[in-house]
């Protein structure tokens, strides 16, 4: 006997928590190692340490609000880990700068550093916060889906603002040394450092053998990194960055000279990026679907059919699904075949026992052991071999992808009438299938009106004569067939109740039943007892009636739904349904309407344009009240509009799939994630201003100063996301304990949270160079404004600085 566990969807919630927490570990390593370029080893260890204190204290707050680790919670810790350093990342570059390799007194310069950047990066931080704000008050099934996402992200991003105020100035303050690369010697300390690793890695291999061989790992890391990495480091801080410095602060100076043509470049690159999504693009979809993991063909037939028959019906479907699937197919881990009961969607609530509806269900292997295969071939492929068994409705899916939203196409036919009601779905039904729109499965109703029942038509009149009544005819037909409790059993665990009825040959055959004589006491002859035969009284009738009325607001509904074929772009085929759905002329007192997927789609699009409305209102208030101004808070605020260039030609070139839900998360996040760099460059360009700077001389030496914090932090968060986005995974333990990473690319929370990774990443990496290029220049033109329209003396005018040619003629002149 072999017995094999399948279906477990613990097994599933394991694996998506095992792949979050190594993307987790993989965006932090690839965090911390941008940083030690720009900032050095011990700087980064110090930036990258505010990335676990503040998950820290989020994880210590989460059971005081009731919340448990799921996979939304897992995402917004990943989502949260490039965006947490950033505050680290301004203070201790802050530090690092004023510092000055030990010109100013350490301590002297934590404290000058977190009070210069004090404002900024709290409001900073509190812009980036702004658009979670409303999300945290989403309603619905949605709403509750995802309501762990904002609540997470300001939990941890409110722990990091507390880890940059206080605990990375410490740490500056302690480990932040003065250093003399001339006196560099790779070798001062290393064995100490070795007999330290030592003693970790014993104890590491006492403990588990991938625990001592990532000791090691650690180690062999720190002897690179003083032997080779730290000169590759310096080189790149003393010569590479400064290079490319100067490179920017040319670039900036040659577009501060042409502002109009880079705002007017820029508004054009809109409205090509506009075109160009209109034009390219990859289809848009309510929630992102991956590769099945199941899949599950409904076998329906007619209601009241033999759960033998029915059973017969599923072997030849078993048997169809058997011939696609193929021989010991490795991707397959079971087949399992069920009959009456557990035969509807997992996800629906009627789970009830129907004799007439059979499940097949298809469990793949996970996804890390496909190989690269794709499973979802296997739904049309399944589709075509189930089609033709006569009087049989079968429908092919996959597991849904993450709340319950109904199918694609979802109609909803309400009325009164309950005749008007059904005779109107059927003429829609039969009016779209003639429409024979491409990439429709199959329009099916939730309607059964074709339940077979046994009718006894009582002639009261002759009933009357006989002296009986319908009541007792219905008690002695209810008793007999469905029975009635007469007693109960009792044992140490539970009553079972006694119930008295026919036997079965008797309760289950109409002539018996028809035949069946009514017991009564006849008052009308002295009290006679007297038996008289149902059949003397009532006809019996074989008809159809409905297995259940639905309703929907207190009137009556009629459904009709179907999948979406693969390969077909969803959003172009609920168009042409709905378009072919608005020909239809309904009668007066019947509704038809779209719902299922499309409502929520409608709902969700309705409260994310609100939610983004809300959180710019919430950023152009803080901006406000951080700059007394109106002109700045504009100009970052253009910032945002203008980042939605990056997101739409990322989608467009690379032919992305949209999803409504994901990608626009994405964007109402993004806008509180472009601001913050651009409250940085702008407050430091008033900060010099405020020391004697001209206008221009501070427009470019802030673009100059503030490029690697403005680069560092969005580069971090584009590389905390990238692994998620294109489903970069490594097994750390299986590294560590057998050598084999287990790596690959792709799995369900790619395809489930890559919309929203890559909308922040092409988003956030367009906005880089909207805060280095075109923040500066609208200041710019911000400034000139000023000028002509206050006409002031006491108002300075931006200095231009002039060329060579006239720089030389002007000194001609003046000689």
């Amino acid at each position: 006997m072999q017995v094999t566990l399948t279906g477990d969807q613990s097994e599933q919630t394991r694996v998506t928590l095992h792949d979050l927490i190594n993307t987790i570990i993989i965006g932090f390593i690839l965090v911390t190692i941008i940083l030690m370029f720009f900032m050095g080893t011990t700087n980064a260890v110090f930036v990258a340490m505010s990335v676990p204190l503040s998950m820290c204290i989020a994880f210590i707050l989460m059971p005081t609000i009731g919340f448990t680790l799921n996979m939304i919670v897992l995402f917004s810790f990943l989502l949260a880990l490039g965006i947490v350093v950033d505050d680290a990342i301004v203070v201790i570059e802050n530090t690092h700068r004023i510092f000055a390799n030990g010109k100013v007194p350490i301590v002297k310069a934590a404290k000058m550093a977190a009070g210069e950047v004090f404002l900024p990066v709290l409001s900073g931080t509190l812009t980036t916060l702004a658009p979670f704000i409303p999300l945290a008050f989403w309603s619905g099934v949605i709403g509750k889906f995802m309501f762990f996402l904002p609540i997470i992200l300001i939990i941890t991003l409110m722990a990091s603002l507390l880890v940059a105020y206080i605990i990375n100035p410490v740490f500056a303050v302690q480990f932040m040394k003065p250093h003399d690369e001339n006196k560099y010697n790779p070798k001062k300390g290393l064995n100490k450092s070795a007999l330290i690793f030592l003693s970790l890695a014993v104890f590491g291999y006492m403990i588990d053998f991938a625990y001592g061989n990532m000791v090691v790992a650690i180690f062999i890391f720190n002897l690179i990194n003083r032997f080779w990495l730290h000169g590759v480091i310096r080189k790149f801080q003393e010569k590479t960055w400064p290079a490319v410095q100067d490179k920017y602060k040319n670039f900036l100076v040659w577009a501060l000279k042409r502002p109009a043509m880079m705002m007017v470049s820029t508004v054009g690159l809109l409205i090509l990026s506009f075109f160009m999504i209109g034009v390219r693009n990859g289809g848009v979809q309510f929630f992102p679907t991956a590769d099945p993991n199941f899949v599950f063909v409904f076998t329906s037939l007619p209601v009241g059919t033999d759960q033998a028959y029915t059973d017969s019906v599923t072997k030849i479907v078993e048997d169809r699904v058997y011939k696609v699937l193929g021989e010991n197919n490795p991707l397959v881990r079971s087949v399992i075949s069920n009959v009456g009961v557990g035969v509807t969607d997992p996800q629906d609530e009627d789970q009830g026992y129907y004799a007439n509806k059979s499940k097949v269900q298809i469990a793949f292997v996970p996804f890390g052991n496909r190989n690269g295969k794709s499973t979802v071939e296997y739904l049309d492929k399944i589709r075509e071999s189930v089609k033709g068994i006569p009087g049989a409705e079968i429908t092919v899916s996959q597991e849904q992808g993450g709340p319950p939203v109904g199918k694609p196409v979802s109609i909803e036919i309400t009325g009164d009438n309950i005749d008007d009601l059904i005779a109107t779905s059927k003429e829609v039904k039969s009016f779209l299938e003639a429409k024979r729109i491409a990439g429709v499965e199959e329009l099916r109703s939730d309607l059964q009106d074709n339940k077979p029942q046994i009718t006894f038509s009582i002639d009261r009149e002759r009933a009357n004569r006989e002296g009986i009544s319908t009541q007792q005819v219905g008690y002695e037909m209810y008793y007999g067939v469905l029975g009635r409790e007469v007693s109960k059993f009792r044992d140490f665990d539970d009553d079972y109740k006694i119930m008295l009825r026919y036997k079965e040959e008797q309760r289950y055959n109409v002539d018996m039943l028809n035949n069946n004589k009514i017991l009564f006491r006849d008052m009308a002859k002295g009290g006679a007892v007297r038996h008289v035969p149902v059949s003397a009284f009532a006809e019996v009738k074989y008809d159809n009636t409905y297995a259940a009325i639905k309703r929907k607001n207190q009137k009556r509904i009629v459904t009709l739904s179907s999948n979406i074929l693969t390969g077909y772009n969803e959003q172009e085929v609920v168009t042409q349904v709905q378009n072919a759905v608005k020909d239809f002329q309904n009668p007066s007192g019947v509704e038809v309407k779209f719902a299922g997927s499309q409502e929520e789609q409608q709902e969700t699009m309705s409260f994310l344009g609100t939610a983004l409305l809300i959180s710019l209102g919430l950023i152009l208030i803080i901006l406000v009240i951080q700059f007394n101004s109106i002109s700045k808070p504009i100009i970052i605020l253009t910032e945002i509009v203008f980042s939605l260039i990056g997101v739409l030609l990322g989608f467009s070139i690379f032919n992305m799939q949209f999803s409504i839900v994901m990608t626009g998360i994405g964007v109402v996040a993004l806008a509180g994630i472009v601001v913050r760099n651009g409250i940085l460059l702008v407050e430091f360009t008033d900060l010099l201003r405020e020391q004697g700077y001209n206008t221009w001389d501070a427009i470019v030496e802030a673009g100059r100063t503030r490029m690697t914090p403005v680069v560092l932090t969005a580069t971090a968060t584009i590389l905390g996301l990238v692994p998620l986005a294109v489903g970069l995974n490594m097994d750390f333990y299986k590294l560590f304990s057998t050598g084999n990473p287990h790596l690959y690319f792709g799995g369900d929370s790619t395809a489930f949270w890559g919309p929203l990774s890559w909308t922040m990443i092409f988003g956030l990496g367009f906005a880089t160079f909207l805060t280095l290029i075109m923040v500066p220049v609208m200041y710019l033109i911000s400034e000139n404004i000023k000028a002509r329209v206050y006409k002031s003396k006491n108002y300075e005018k931006p200095v231009v600085p002039k060329s060579k040619q006239e720089q030389m003629l002007t000194g001609v002149l003046d000689a």
